[in-house]
């Protein structure tokens, strides 16, 4: 693991203005600056960074944070890698924290086996661009498919020379060890000989998502009926053929900005999208697709498109990935090409607009493309037929979210010419047939259909916010709905005091008992200078006022130990002690001020009131609206549990209304210290 310590020196040295100008076009904006989204196309800048709080949010998108979660965002690097990337930047050296002997070794063998992959990857370009044969054979071979020297280049395709172990000698001789060759699958090793694996083919390296070499596809050049036309990497530690997609490195921008992923089955289907202008491609390399190939895209958007050609083996394994994408809970969509078509001679024959027009024309959903292409088998047979609804709902039953499994029964009827009921009624017997264990699942589901009257300090930071409580409530319970959604908003504000202002020294007017001349108490208005955290913690110690939203319960106590301990806060550093959902719900309430700044509305004469300009009134505020709230929801309480009492338990009705009033007169005294009339 990457020492704490670098891990520091990165964030300490990493300017987010720097890094992210790297990607996006900034203007200055006051003392912020802004551009145009990098996650979405816009004719509007809505993308903010703010170089003060080491901080940037992207409006349109709702995504923000610091600079390593922007180039997890914008590169899908992983932490480690994210840091790594910093790290060399900016020329910090990598120091890795103590590891047992055993992981020093496994780490090494993983290091060396991605060292490997590099060499065989340069190697592999060198013969293609720099000798005779490679240039005569292989260079025309990619030339004749189409494919330009910079598209060559970008992919960095190669050649393995038609040599048994030219390249297993040459990286012999280079210091590389035949273990790591082996293991990699570049070399074949039986007994004392030694033979290169890709012998006389064309090469494509395989990338991972961050661009580390795993593994090649090597396509043979001459006809050998011995020998398989296309051969991938065998696995290895490093090189898993199911968790890999072919060009994921390059797709990866280009399916996050469009929201939609074409999916292909070959390397050169990939390769000429990408050089016909359509980035958004990938390929599952001639293997059957797989619940992690389908994963790795979902990490960047929920829609695929799957495109195949019109042979009968294209369509079937098109119907079989399908339902794997339904079952990942993902938006499938399908698009076929003309008889004797394939992605890639299409792709070749056509312009980018031309090509984007036919694939939008084209697509259709699951359901209609199902329905198509098995009618055709089922021609006019009643029993085949009935056989191919039977299907088409198997393949609805794979859809996890109700309200689409709903809708594409719906479209299946009309389809198919049946009833709604019979299809509702097969699907309801395929999901009961389930096992126990995913039933088990369904059910322990948490069900956001009402507000939680106790929160459990330990709940999951993730869970939705107060908002989805509020959308699933019966009419009657409004009031309570608008009282929680202030409290919401009020919580929210408190947290934003804390990270702008926590550190900041105040004066502050307390009311205090003291004893008068004659030895009585009376309450009198005393000037304290405090520190604003230490305002509000205490305020919220004296009236036992506890967090109502699990992420602001988690997130205060976080911020209230780190105020205590640290004398200069830093909110870049304290953004990194977060997992990435608190770390952007922070983002949203510390960059919600700077969204006004897009709308250049000082250059219009219209001011918006900063919060600096009257920190100790806007905290008072904060906090006796929040006591408001709280008072209001406390008599609320009361008053429905008042309502549920039966006439004979009159006594307890009076000790109720006897609190009610208790709680009336409170709420008066806060609302007159917010002068305001109730």
């Amino acid at each position: 693991m990457i020492a704490k310590e670098t891990i520091d020196a990165v964030y300490e040295a990493a300017r987010l203005e720097e890094v992210i100008g790297d990607y996006v076009q900034l203007k200055k904006s006051g003392s912020n600056f802004k551009g145009l989204s990098p996650f979405s196309d816009e004719k509007s800048p809505s993308f903010m960074v703010s170089p003060v709080k080491q901080i940037w949010k992207d409006f349109s998108s709702g995504k923000g944070g610091n600079v390593i979660a922007f180039l997890m965002e914008h590169e899908h690097y992983s932490y480690p890698e994210a840091i790594k990337h910093l790290a060399k930047r900016y020329g910090i050296e990598i120091q890795e924290t103590e590891q047992s002997d055993a992981q020093k070794e496994q780490a090494s063998e993983r290091e060396s086996m991605y060292l490997v992959s590099d060499y065989a990857n340069s190697y592999f370009q060198e013969q293609l661009h720099k000798t005779e044969t490679g240039k005569a054979i292989a260079l025309t071979y990619f030339k004749e498919r189409g494919f330009t020297v910079d598209t060559i280049q970008k992919f960095q395709l190669g050649y393995s020379p038609d040599s048994w172990d030219a390249f297993t000698k040459t990286a012999i001789s280079k210091g590389y060890l035949l273990k790591y060759l082996e293991s990699t699958g570049l070399s074949i090793v039986k007994e004392q000989k030694q033979f290169d694996r890709f012998k006389g083919r064309v090469m494509f390296p395989i990338h991972s998502m961050s661009g580390r070499v795993l593994g090649f596809g090597g396509r043979l050049l001459i006809t050998n009926a011995k020998a398989a036309k296309y051969l991938n990497s065998p696995e290895s530690d490093i090189y898993h053929k199911s968790k890999v997609l072919y060009g994921i490195y390059y797709a990866k921008q280009a399916i996050a900005k469009e929201d939609n992923c074409y999916l292909v089955e070959g390397y050169t289907d990939v390769i000429q999208f990408h050089q016909t202008g359509i980035a958004n491609v990938v390929s599952s390399s001639g293997t059957a697709l797989t619940s992690d190939q389908i994963r790795l895209i979902s990490r960047l958007s929920k829609n695929i498109t799957v495109l195949f050609d019109g042979d009968a083996a294209g369509l079937r394994a098109a119907i079989r990935g399908i339902d794997l994408i339904l079952e990942q809970g993902m938006n499938v969509r399908v698009c076929t090409f003309p008889d004797g078509e394939d992605p890639d001679s299409f792709a070749k024959k056509h312009t980018k607009e031309s090509l984007q027009v036919y694939l939008d024309e084209n697509q259709q959903d699951f359901i209609r493309f199902k329905a198509s292409l098995l009618q055709k088998e089922a021609a006019n047979d009643p029993i085949k037929k009935a056989e191919l609804i039977r299907n088409m709902v198997a393949s609805i039953a794979k859809i996890p979210d109700v309200i689409k499994r709903e809708l594409y029964i719906r479209e299946c009827a009309s389809i198919m010419q049946i009833s709604e009921e019979v299809l509702f009624t097969s699907l309801a017997q395929l999901l009961a047939s389930t096992s126990k264990e995913q039933n088990k699942k369904a059910k322990s589901k948490p069900k956001f259909d009402s507000i939680p009257t106790k929160v459990d300090p330990n709940a999951d930071p993730n869970e939705p916010p107060m908002e989805v409580y509020l959308n699933n409530m019966e009419p009657e319970e409004t009031q309570a709905q608008t009282k929680v959604n202030v409290l919401f908003r009020l919580e929210r504000s408190i947290i934003g005091i804390l990270l702008l202002y926590g550190q900041e020294e105040e004066l502050f007017t307390e009311l205090m008992y003291q004893r008068n001349a004659d030895e009585e108490l009376e309450i009198v208005p005393v000037e304290q200078t405090k520190k604003v955290y230490e305002k509000v913690f205490l305020d919220l110690q004296m009236d036992e006022i506890e967090f109502t939203h699990p992420s602001f319960q988690q997130v205060y106590a976080i911020l209230i130990e780190t105020l205590n301990a640290e004398d200069q806060f830093r909110i870049d550093m304290f953004l990194q002690m977060l997992t990435p959902e608190l770390s952007t719900e922070i983002t949203d309430i510390l960059m919600e001020e700077e969204k006004y700044a897009l709308d250049d509305w000082e250059r219009n004469e219209i001011y918006v009131k900063q919060k600096k300009t009257s920190i100790v009134q806007y905290v008072n505020d904060v906090i006796l609206n929040l006591r408001r709230q709280l008072v209001d929801l406390k008599i609320l309480d009361l008053m429905n549990g008042i309502k549920e009492k039966s006439p004979e338990s009159n006594s307890s009705i009076q000790e109720d209304l006897s609190e009610v009033i208790e709680y009336q007169h409170l709420k008066r005294v806060i609302s007159e210290k917010l002068n305001r009339v109730i």
